[in-house]
């Protein structure tokens, strides 16, 4: 494990995994950098991944203030620590911060798995944070994390994730749907990266009409649909993503 020390002074461990291009793994919001555990044997062989822990998770410290630009420059501290230009590849609410991490940042590209961002009639009336933290305030840490799993992830089957652990860092997990809710894309968003976008078959609505407008957005950018698979294919379908990872960041072009 090594740490790199990001604008605001907290520390951000991150793990090296395998040797060739780099590729800088963001996790999504219940997770850690161990979520990358099903997927990075098969990518390993290829590519150096660069797991890192979002702060308040893991090995990361964290701060008593919280928005998302802090996230994004925990991000960007970890692609700076990596020699060359990495591949930036991030999951749900670490696609987020990948997202916005990329117009800042020089990466070789990037990657974008169904990153939390809210669109169109989606944004209207969103209040997952707060449903979140009247379950929390009544002691109810688990029932919070089935319902983020349910409402933010669309996975009905909850009692395949790590909810317990989870519940841990609940408090972390409501503070980033807060964020999630006050984002807004810019007018004039711009990655000068090329941007692989993925989303799966069975992802919620609101995700996949937010990869949507991303394509919409950006000039070179490609959307691959995966076949069969939810939100969480990184844990599901390891080797599909793999495949769309190996033929996007292994390409000498896209």
């Amino acid at each position: 494990m090594q740490t790199v020390t990001s604008t605001d002074g907290t520390s951000i461990a991150y793990e090296q995994h395998g040797n060739g291009h780099p590729i800088v793994l963001v996790h999504g919001g219940s997770g850690s950098r161990q979520s990358w555990g099903a997927l990075v044997p098969h990518l390993a062989d290829e590519f150096s991944l660069v797991c890192m822990d979002r702060r308040g998770r893991g090995d990361s410290g964290d701060a008593d203030a919280y928005d998302l630009d802090r996230e994004v420059a925990d991000v960007r501290a970890v692609v700076e620590a990596v020699d060359g230009e990495p591949t930036l590849f991030g999951h749900s609410f670490g696609g987020l911060c990948a997202l916005e991490a990329a117009q800042r940042v020089d990466v070789d590209r990037v990657i974008l798995y169904e990153p939390s961002l809210l669109v169109g009639e989606h944004r209207t009336g969103a209040d997952l944070a707060t449903r979140m933290q009247d379950l929390v305030d009544a002691g109810e840490r688990e029932r919070a994390v089935e319902l983020f799993f349910r409402a933010g992830s669309g996975v009905e089957d909850v009692e395949q994730l790590p909810v317990a652990q989870a519940a841990t860092i609940v408090e972390t997990i409501v503070r980033e749907n807060r964020a999630v809710e006050q984002y807004a894309l810019a007018d004039d968003l711009s990655i000068p990266a090329p941007t692989l976008l993925l989303t799966g078959e069975h992802g919620p609505a609101h995700l996949r009409d937010g990869v949507h407008a991303l394509q919409d957005a950006l000039s070179d950018s490609w959307l691959v649909e995966l076949d069969g698979v939810g939100h969480v294919g990184i844990f599901s379908d390891p080797e599909r993503v793999a495949s769309e990872v190996r033929a996007f960041a292994g390409a000498s072009s896209p």
